[in-house]
């Protein structure tokens, strides 16, 4: 695709997630048209009305509706509709309810948009990239889902409050399921140039610190959701984030989740490995070294992606 001029990014879904994501790509300038979609009229037209309002404060321009016609000449569409996680549920609950709302909905957003590249952010969001790709057809480059962008942004974060230095200097990836199986790879984990284990601009790490704060990344998002019934914000920030490096055909690193084909050994499941994110959409890196490990909790992670997809009947 490259990159693209007069760009329209659709966000369908007008809930905390989507309505977030919206605000976020729109004072970020993410493209130069934010569309909100959503089948509720009132509540999607009141979201429109209350960002419009501010758009004197931004470049670009915000349209959006319960009309399908809102979704056409969309360059990437991004889809946060669907039930939200309750306190205690898992990402892999879910899963059947979403799925029914993905069959529903893509094949109008297909045929508004035949040339977008989509992204899924609907939770269990592994498993609802592989349906999506099984619904639309599309190739895996170009229906992928944000996964654990937002869980490396939290790591990265705990990470730089540990060692006393910008979060910009951690380099540390989430990788795998979007939840439970999540992991690490801290084989690959540096601060600036440093390996993780070897940083002395302070009291060193540990493993066993390492494993704690892993753990607090894998559960950050039922704490949040215990405090104030659902996470919108960050990952609203991620959503923005993903959506300029395809509108801006960056090449940037990130760990979204696509279905992925012989990497790692791995077939037919989606789940988040350092990838290739530009205008023609996600390409999951060669070559990344993994522990042996990290080979097996990646494995891990895709049985539990697998098993999930097998009890949907997919």
């Amino acid at each position: 695709m490259g990159v693209v001029e007069n760009s329209k990014l659709t966000v369908v879904g007008a809930g905390s997630v989507g309505a977030s994501l919206a605000y976020a790509a729109l004072i970020r300038g993410s493209a130069s048209e934010v569309a909100l979609y959503d089948i509720a009229a009132a509540k999607v037209e009141a979201e429109v009305l209350d960002l419009a309002h501010g758009t004197q404060f931004t470049d670009a321009r915000v349209s959006g509706g319960d009309d399908l016609a809102v979704v056409e000449g969309s360059h990437v569409v991004v889809v946060t509709a669907g039930a939200k996680q309750a306190p205690g549920q898992t990402r892999l609950e879910l899963a059947e309810t979403n799925a029914r709302i993905l069959e529903r909905v893509l094949p109008s957003l297909l045929e508004r948009a035949p040339d977008a590249v989509f992204v899924l952010v609907t939770n269990p969001v592994d498993v609802l990239t592989v349906v999506a790709r099984q619904i639309t057809g599309l190739p895996a480059n170009r229906v992928f889902g944000s996964g654990t962008v937002l869980d490396t942004s939290r790591l990265r974060w705990l990470l730089a409050r540990r060692a006393g230095v910008t979060t910009s200097s951690v380099h540390a990836d989430i990788v795998g399921e979007h939840g439970d199986t999540e992991f690490p790879l801290w084989s690959n984990a540096r601060i600036g140039p440093v390996p993780i284990l070897d940083w002395r601009g302070g009291d060193p790490f540990t493993l066993a610190e390492l494993d704690e704060i892993a753990h607090e990344v894998r559960n950050a998002a039922y704490t949040v959701i215990r405090g104030k019934g659902a996470t919108n914000s960050a990952i609203g920030l991620a959503g923005a984030r993903i959506v300029e490096a395809v509108l801006d055909d960056e090449h940037a690193v990130l760990p979204v989740s696509t279905v992925l084909s012989g990497l790692h050994g791995i077939d037919g499941v989606a789940l988040s490995v350092p990838s290739l994110v530009g205008g023609d959409g996600a390409f999951p890196l060669e070559g990344v070294p993994f522990s042996p490990d990290e080979e097996a909790l990646l494995r891990a992670s895709a049985g539990a992606i697998r098993a999930s997809l097998e009890t949907l009947g997919r």
